[in-house]
């Protein structure tokens, strides 16, 4: 794929008063929601296109919204031609984040790209080496980082306001087997938990507890009746650097009662627990920070107001980052550290023993 660069691309830290103008690719259902809830938001951002190569998507998208046949392109490379963007929204499925991702970097477009910005390390560090390369931000959509308990948990570890942790456990649960369920995409998934849904907690874990894993130790299964084609169960044990243990379940089958998008966290530490869940359903706070003594009561932290959470606190975080000519906390380079751990996980699942994370080198920081 080949994207011709914007000659006249405008300076995007010139000032606030200017809009940031963003092309978005991928326009099925959650492209769809992203454009319809998320980007009008977020102020400063016009959506100047959407590209689909599915006619179909685009159709929908124009019956969904306001938005007109002439913003609407079957390719990147005429949405780039027609409306000379400052960024590109990669919203795709997951085979279609690097390939996308990849033409907008060559072409000089900064891009904020939906989780897992690619399936294997090796991709993600050519794509980080190219955005590096080519001198634009490359940044990754870990969108459940940007909530009140996160925030809080990162504040009350970093601050070692229980001293020091040793342990940690994480569980996330939801109900949805097919049949009863009418089948969706992540059904068909060859990892619908590990890639597509623990990637948040992984992620979550490398800013939380500010260290690196160093190994993991994963199973993953499939249940005859789950109607998943790929293991909709996992359970692992991770080693960090520093000496913590996380044990780590998930499962898109469980009949115990839904936690929280985020999980449910109960953190060890050498003066007392923490306890914390965080992510209802869009835009939905079911966020909660516990706190509880090793011999005392418990009590209920107070969590910080936010201005934009969830997926427009990623753009938001975005925006601001063009704007300032900084870094983004979740940026690609960054997100390395996610995606060795993601990968690791799958890797143990699949050789049945404790694979080492792979050192990328990504700094931790917000």
């Amino acid at each position: 794929m080949s994207v011709a660069s914007s000659s006249g691309l405008r300076q995007i830290t010139e000032g606030a008063e200017h809009p940031l103008r963003i092309v978005q690719v991928g326009m099925g259902f959650w492209g769809r929601d992203w454009a319809e809830h998320v980007v009008p938001e977020v102020p400063g951002v016009e959506l100047v296109g959407c590209v689909d190569s599915d006619p179909r998507a685009l159709v929908l998208l124009q019956e969904q919204l306001p938005f007109s046949a002439q913003r609407c392109f079957r390719s990147l490379d005429q949405a780039v031609d027609a409306t000379q963007p400052d960024a590109v929204l990669v919203t795709t499925a997951l085979p279609g984040h690097a390939p996308i991702t990849r033409a907008a970097l060559e072409a000089g477009l900064p891009v904020l790209c939906e989780k897992p910005f690619t399936e294997t390390l090796e991709v993600a560090e050519e794509l980080v080496n190219l955005a590096a390369a080519k001198g634009v931000t490359l940044m990754v959509s870990q969108n459940y980082r940007f909530f009140p308990a996160v925030r809080t948990a990162v504040r009350l570890v970093h601050e070692r306001a229980l001293g020091e942790l040793y342990e940690a456990a994480i569980d996330f649960r939801r109900n949805d087997p097919v049949p009863p369920n009418p089948p969706i995409r992540h059904h068909t998934d060859r990892h619908p938990l590990l890639v597509d849904m623990s990637i948040h907690h992984f992620d979550l874990l490398r800013l939380i507890l500010a260290n690196e894993p160093l190994s993991v130790s994963c199973e993953a299964w499939n249940p005859s009746w789950s109607g998943f084609q790929g293991p909709p169960v996992a359970v692992a044990s991770m080693l960090l650097d520093g000496g913590a243990v996380v044990s780590y379940r998930g499962s898109w089958i469980s009949a115990g009662p839904n936690t929280a998008w985020a999980g449910e966290w109960r953190m060890e530490f050498e003066h007392g627990q923490l306890f914390w869940t965080s992510r209802g359903e869009d835009n939905v706070l079911l966020d909660r920070v516990v706190m509880r003594s090793r011999r005392g009561r418990r009590s209920i932290v107070p969590l910080p107001a936010m201005a934009h959470i969830d997926r427009a606190g990623t753009l938001a975080e975005f925006v601001g980052a063009l704007r300032a000519n900084r870094e983004p906390e979740t940026s690609g380079r960054d997100n390395l550290g996610t995606i060795a751990l993601m990968t690791a996980a799958v890797d143990s699942s699949e050789l049945r023993q404790r694979v080492r994370v792979p050192s990328t080198g990504a700094k931790l920081a917000i």
